[in-house]
């Protein structure tokens, strides 16, 4: 019986909020994250050295009478923010979601959509038109700068501006919503600083991918 080796190179990254794992068989390479509230871009750790395998090694090999468990797809998740970071998306294998600032979208302190929010919405309904989505998500978020009571309600009356845009372009029966306001939970960023509290101050939209 002729033996295949495969030489196996692990590198294994943990940030508080991603757990990537890369493994390469023979140049090709697949990225697996276990997601869980995401990061900013540019705080990811610094990878460590490449870990040697020994393919020799008998404690790599499975104990008499053991099985391995049924094999499992890990989420899969691409990130991709405009260089403003006005705007941010989110795919995974089972969901997309995109974060809008709320700069982009209301003036200081209000709920009222500006003329320039309403093409951001729209190409989000197509995207939503075109995962053939019927549960959306609308979470609004804030920073941490006043009450929390005042956040919590601007957060949900801008989530609901939003909701209002989508629910009369979608104008589809078989659509569901779920509208929340988090005010300052939940923060992407270090509300320390005032770029920091502009990534936080955001609406998210979310929904199911469609099968391919």
């Amino acid at each position: 019986m002729t033996h295949t080796r495969l030489a196996a190179t692990l590198t294994l990254t943990v940030t508080t909020a991603t757990l990537l794992l890369t493994t390469t068989f023979h140049g090709a390479t697949a990225a697996y994250a276990e997601d869980s509230p995401s990061v900013p871009p540019g705080t990811e750790a610094t990878a460590s050295a490449p870990v040697e395998v020994d393919p020799n090694d008998p404690d790599l090999k499975i104990p008499e009478g053991a099985t391995l468990a049924e094999p499992k797809v890990l989420d899969i998740k691409q990130v991709v923010e405009d260089q403003s970071g006005e705007e941010r998306r989110e795919d995974t294998n089972a969901d997309v979601k995109f974060a809008l600032q709320a700069e982009v979208l209301f003036g200081k302190d209000s709920a009222r959509l500006s003329s320039a929010a309403q093409a951001r919405i729209l190409a989000i309904a197509e995207e939503i038109k075109t995962q053939n989505a019927t549960k959306i998500r609308v979470f609004g978020f804030t920073d941490d700068l006043g009450s929390s009571a005042h956040g919590d309600a601007l957060s949900r009356r801008r989530a609901n501006a939003v909701h209002d845009v989508l629910d009369s372009e979608l104008n589809d029966p078989n659509v569901t919503f779920e509208v929340r306001g988090y005010g300052e939970q939940y923060p992407i960023a270090d509300n320390s600083s005032e770029s920091g509290r502009k990534k936080n101050r955001r609406v998210e939209v979310s929904f199911p991918r469609g099968a391919s």
